[in-house]
């Protein structure tokens, strides 16, 4: 399951998911696809995580993900864009989906392990994304501004996995 994120994003990444660039509004369904996609497997590590610092951290990525959502439907909003489904979209969509029936399958320590690395891997490959394919690809320059803004968060949520990946 994992491996069909990774699929997703590293397609993502390199843009060929589209026979050419994903337009703006292509672009603003797969930010709110990957975020829910880690709120969603964040609410399963919250309940079912057996360490404290993983539930902690399940809990940020609940709460920080859901802003950055916040953010990116409201502007698509005020910017008249709808989110428009897309191959990428979907398959992340999917992985997630995929990631989640496997978390709720795991328990104690195997599942705060298959939890980290995930993100770990996950969020690598969504700063992989918004660098080789969102940034470059996005149009309108609020869109591609909250994408800007936003990637020092994935920056830290990726070191913050890194950290915990290695206590586990």
């Amino acid at each position: 399951m994992k491996y069909r994120i990774l699929a997703a994003a590293a397609v993502l990444a390199a843009g060929s998911a589209f026979a050419q660039a994903p337009n703006d509004a292509q672009i603003a369904h797969i930010v709110v696809t990957a975020n829910q996609v880690d709120i969603d497997a964040g609410k399963v590590a919250e309940k079912k995580g057996s360490s404290a610092d993983v539930k902690a951290f399940a809990k940020q990525m609940v709460t920080d993900h859901t802003a950055v959502n916040k953010q990116a439907t409201d502007l698509a909003k005020k910017l008249g864009v709808k989110p428009e489904d897309n191959p990428t979209s979907e398959s992340l969509k999917k992985g997630g989906q995929d990631n989640v029936k496997k978390l709720n399958g795991l328990k104690g320590k195997e599942f705060d392990k298959a939890y980290v690395d995930h993100e770990v891997a996950y969020h690598q490959a969504v700063l992989d994304a918004i660098d080789k394919t969102l940034v470059p690809d996005a149009k309108n320059a609020e869109l591609k501004a909250l994408i800007v803004k936003v990637r020092p968060a994935f920056e830290a949520h990726l070191q913050h996995a890194k950290m915990l990946q290695s206590k586990l």
